[in-house]
């Protein structure tokens, strides 16, 4: 009888835990779902920059309708209230300018 426990007690010992094998599949599987999720998450991050970058243009040339003047540059725009300081600023920094009375980014 006590042999047999021993056995079996050397039987449930041994099942414990993860066999090399069981670890590398596990670590595999995962470094090709991170291989498949990261590119999909730099192109959702370019697709927001880029509807960030439209909507702050809609924005812009909706300040300058609102200003009912076709030749406003964007400082008159600032000095009068239509647009703040940080959005002069962001205007400036994207190349962002208006003629004729449309606002037009130009591409660096």
């Amino acid at each position: 009888m006590r042999q047999k426990l021993t056995n079996t007690l050397k039987k449930s010992q041994k099942l414990k835990g993860f066999t090399l094998i069981e670890m590398v599949i596990v670590i595999a599987i995962i470094a090709i779902l991170i291989l498949l999720v990261v590119p999909n998450l730099t192109k959702q991050k370019d697709r927001a920059e880029s509807r960030t970058d439209e909507a702050f243009r809609s924005t812009l040339q909706t300040q300058v309708e609102l200003a009912d003047d076709k030749n406003i540059s964007l400082e008159e725009l600032n000095k009068e209230g239509f647009i703040s300081d940080k959005q002069l600023k962001k205007a400036n920094e994207k190349g962002i300018t208006i003629t004729n009375g449309k606002v037009t980014e130009s591409k660096k």
